[in-house]
């Protein structure tokens, strides 16, 4: 009696990864094992390159963008995106637009630079055996049957003509022939390699330490008046804005900001709406927004009043004269210097 064969499926291992899939039919991307089982590429590098590649077209993908996205920081963001540059799975391109702006196009690629391209295989020997195939080999002629050794004979070999020599033309008399000029080879001059000075780099690279921001204006002279009228402007931004809230720090680090404004000459009603006017949609930030306006909308300083020389009147014929000092006036004083000769009138 014959056994009937059974197939068993394959246990599960025992230990180790064991892979429980769902089959997909959306909202699913396709990655390479080049990059996720690639020997040199950190872990933040390969789970940036397949957010990457799970991205819609023309998504963008700065830096900045993706710093507000994930938890790590932008040079750690910045060291992942140079990583996937230089094993060819990312490439960034300054593309000029047509307006004048200088944008920056991402190429995500699956395969890397060198897996993209393989490398052409072996053309296939074609059975050119055929009978009317130009390239059939030769049928091995039968072999000739025992008998006496014979030499072959021997295949006559032609030898090539002897090219023809030209007859010497006999020049006529009393003319020389011209002895042939020789003709000398002239070797090409090489060519100078010029070496390739690599242009400037007018954008700084996103790791460039940034500028310190400016400092907040400061009144110039603080008075217990200004830096309260100050602080409770600021701190009742919130009744004309709702979400314009700011914590006590807040309103203490922005006080002399709002006090060189008021000292300046604004009014509180101008510089509430330089404020509160035009605010972004959502507000995330509100204390930089308002340390920035105040930076940059700052109001020029007054135009300081020439000064006002005080009415004096003389002491000698009681007319009134504009002086510094009080005494007689010009005339009196001429009229003085000549009557008792003094000597700064003789010397004049």
């Amino acid at each position: 009696m014959d056994t009937q064969q059974v197939s068993v499926p394959p246990r599960a291992p025992s230990h180790g990864v064991v892979h429980l899939n769902v089959r997909l039919t959306e909202r699913f991307s396709i990655i390479s094992n080049a990059l996720s089982q690639h020997g040199d590429l950190s872990l933040v590098a390969i789970g940036l390159s397949t957010y990457i590649q799970s991205l819609p077209a023309g998504t963008k993908v700065g830096i900045k963008v993706l710093a507000e996205r994930f938890k790590e920081g932008e040079r750690c963001i910045a060291g992942a995106l140079r990583e996937l540059e230089v094993h060819g799975f990312l490439r960034r391109v300054r593309v000029h637009l047509r307006d004048g702006r200088i944008a920056t196009r991402t190429e995500s690629y699956n395969l890397p630079e060198r897996e993209r391209h393989p490398r052409e295989a072996p053309k296939s020997r074609r059975n050119t055996s055929g009978p009317g195939s130009p390239k059939a080999p030769k049928r091995a002629a039968p072999p000739a049957p025992p008998g006496p050794s014979r030499r072959p004979a021997p295949t006559p070999v032609r030898e090539p003509a002897p090219a023809p020599t030209p007859r010497p033309v006999a020049a006529p008399v009393g003319e020389r022939t011209p002895a042939p000029m020789p003709v000398r080879e002239r070797t090409p001059a090489p060519t100078p390699v010029r070496e390739r000075t690599p242009a400037p780099r007018l954008v700084p690279p996103p790791t460039a330490p940034k500028p310190p921001p400016p400092p907040l204006p400061v009144p110039q002279a603080v008075t217990p008046q200004l830096h309260r009228a100050a602080a409770d402007l600021l701190a009742g931004l919130p009744r004309t804005v709702p979400h314009l809230v700011l914590s006590e720090r807040d309103v203490q680090d922005l006080t002399p900001g709002a006090a060189a404004w008021l000292e300046r000459g604004a009014t509180p009603a101008a510089l509430r709406a330089a404020l509160t006017g035009d605010l972004p949609v959502p507000l995330k930030h509100p204390a930089k927004l308002l340390r920035h306006r105040l930076i940059a909308l700052l109001p020029p300083l007054p135009p300081t009043a020439p000064p006002v020389v005080p009415m004096q009147n003389c002491d000698d014929c009681d007319r009134a004269f504009r002086s510094p000092d009080a005494g007689p006036c010009r005339d009196c004083r001429a009229y003085r210097a000549e009557a008792f000769r003094e000597p700064d009138l003789l010397s004049a």
